[in-house]
């Protein structure tokens, strides 16, 4: 595995972690790489009753015999809004550091990229959270981590000056979010930009077997599927005279 012999030198040698950076790179991780790499995995793997968790939920109770069909739809629900958006800011941030140099260039770099972003009609992947306003505490303890480990550098400069410049650039303020944290610590950690994705994917899973372990000793699919269809009221065309029963 990687030129490694897998039961004598991986097997009860090596943490997941440090298996899946070697997996991913060839190389095996620094105790500072191993440390970011790990604090992202805990940052992301749970997130509530999200889409994607749901989906799973309700894939589990119609086909309960199909654990693995139910982790693979939860993990098919993970798009540019739950999930992806760490790999899209991953782009958003090599981007402005390929039109940062001089290293003095970056605000000017900044202000670019985001015009473009906004010219574009796309969101700034990143930033922003419906629940944390000031900051995200998720965010802030990952850059911490980073900077204890020693690696924080150019990407996380760039996450923080793009925060900074946001209220002028776009009007409002947007804190960078979690998903905008994962990418600019594990750039800086040396992780590859092409296997972004894979780390909140690999993260949500665990949280996934979670939800279904419990959902098969407290279920809650059909729960959630009956508590949808009394929240939406149906406003397309009826039969002429029909009404709809009050037990509906």
């Amino acid at each position: 595995m990687r030129g490694r012999d897998l039961t004598e030198e991986l097997v009860g040698k090596v943490s997941f972690t440090e298996l899946t950076w070697l997996l991913v790179t060839g190389e095996m991780p620094t105790t500072a790489q191993r440390t970011v790499l790990d604090a992202t995995l805990v940052a992301i793997a749970e997130h509530g009753l999200v889409p994607s968790v749901q989906v799973a939920r309700m894939t589990l109770a119609a086909a309960p015999e199909a654990l693995q069909g139910a982790v693979a739809a939860g993990i098919l629900g993970c798009g540019s809004v739950v999930l992806g958006s760490s790999e899209a800011a991953g782009r958003f941030y090599a981007e402005i550091a390929a039109r940062a140099e001089p290293p003095s260039a970056l605000d000017a770099a900044i202000s670019e990229v985001v015009a473009e972003y906004r010219a574009g009609r796309r969101a700034i992947p990143g930033y922003g959270h419906p629940l944390h306003k000031g900051h995200d505490p998720r965010a802030r303890r990952l850059r911490e981590i980073c900077r204890q480990a020693g690696l924080a550098g150019r990407h996380v400069r760039i996450a923080e000056r793009v925060e900074q410049m946001l209220p002028t650039l776009v009007g409002k303020p947007l804190a960078l979010n979690v998903s905008g944290a994962i990418p600019c610590v594990l750039l800086d950690a040396g992780y590859p930009l092409l296997a972004l994705k894979g780390v909140p994917l690999l993260a949500r899973t665990a949280g996934l077997i979670g939800h279904l372990l419990e959902e098969q000793q407290r279920a809650i699919g059909f729960v959630m599927s009956h508590a949808a269809a009394r929240a939406i009221a149906y406003d397309g065309a009826s039969p002429p005279g029909f009404v709809a029963s009050e037990e509906a």
